[in-house]
């Protein structure tokens, strides 16, 4: 673990309901949004393809990609999983923030490949979640569910209306 304190598996194990709709919706693509921070400071935006194995959210990345390279200096990250087709959603909008950790352990790495096959060289990352989000309609309502590490997660709905946004736990 890193500064976070937490790993995938630890938000898994404090939120399960919330963790399976994620990996669901994660599941519905291969690709997805890929948020880093450019040494200039701005934000970068790549398609990647992230997955779950041996309980964790794990990147993989072309060598001395610029996605990668930013993440070796600055580990911060979203992840917005693909929204689908159309306007639906297929069961919302997911989004993780964290910070990646790089794996360089020979073992780890071989036991990933062995699983994901991915192309070596490669660089391979896990993401230790800092928040957990998922976005949808309910009716009239947009509904959030989020979910933060040392805190049970709280779902907030707002209406199209003027009135303040509720919290239901």
């Amino acid at each position: 673990m890193g500064d976070t304190g937490t790993t995938w598996s630890a938000f898994e194990a404090a939120e399960p309901e919330l963790a399976a709709t994620v990996r669901e919706r994660f599941g519905q693509h291969t690709h997805h949004a890929l948020a880093t921070v450019r040494k200039d400071g701005s934000p970068r935006l790549s398609g990647i393809e992230a997955g779950f194995r041996f309980g964790e959210l794990w990147l993989g990345m072309m060598p001395n990609s610029r996605k990668a390279l930013d993440l070796r200096r600055d580990p911060r990250l979203a992840l917005l999983a693909n929204p689908g087709p159309g306007t639906d959603m297929g069961g919302g909008d997911v989004r993780v923030s964290g910070r990646a950790v790089e794996i360089t352990d020979p073992e780890t790495v071989a036991r990933y490949v062995a699983e994901a096959g991915d192309p070596q060289p490669f660089h391979l990352f896990r993401v230790e979640p800092t928040e957990v989000v998922r976005t949808w309609v309910d009716g009239e309502e947009l509904v959030l569910r989020t979910w933060v590490p040392g805190h049970p997660a709280r779902t907030i709905r707002r209406g199209n209306d003027d009135s303040p946004p509720r919290r239901e736990s």
